[in-house]
């Protein structure tokens, strides 16, 4: 939706019902297509199950080449594509979870043009993030949430060093 400059939330319902209302009556329908269709293929998608990694895996990887050169048939979309998944696979391997990386990929835009939004409103002060007793409680929430997600490497790495 964003892609297509429609700012998702609350305000969709209110701004645009007959694209909300479309996208909830294509769900459904989608859904009872899905299920009509899939019943009957149980088999085959169990099947599917026991296809070897070192064959799917490239059909996959072909499927996806494929998908996006279709687009707009430009061949840097399908090198963009490779040198993200490189990225992609770098990322897995250090350690990071995919789901907050894609949730600030997505949300990121939205947060900061808000961000902006209430620095404009309040003429620069960053004091209005305080001002209010709620905002105020879920900033103290929010950092205390990030200590207690942090404390457990503080400490292993704090062991570490009187280890040795």
């Amino acid at each position: 939706m964003t892609i297509h400059g429609i700012i998702p939330g609350p305000l969709v319902m209110t701004r645009t019902p007959d694209l909300f209302w479309g996208m909830i009556a294509s769900m459904w329908i989608g859904n009872l297509l899905l299920l009509i269709i899939n019943l009957p293929m149980i088999g085959l998608w169990v099947r599917l199950l026991k296809v070897p990694y070192p064959i799917l895996f490239p059909a996959i990887l072909m499927f996806c080449c494929i998908g996006i050169f279709s687009i707009n048939a430009e061949p840097v979309q399908v090198l963009m594509i490779a040198v993200f998944g490189f990225i992609g696979y770098g990322l897995s391997k250090f350690g990071f979870e995919p789901a907050p990386l894609l949730l600030g990929f997505v949300l990121g835009d939205l947060m900061e043009e808000n961000f902006r939004r209430a620095l404009l409103m309040s003429r620069g002060d960053l004091t209005t993030f305080i001002a209010s007793p709620i905002s105020a409680g879920l900033l103290l929430v929010a950092l205390a949430m990030l200590v207690l997600a942090l404390l457990p490497s503080f400490r292993k790495s704090r062991e570490d060093v009187f280890v040795e």
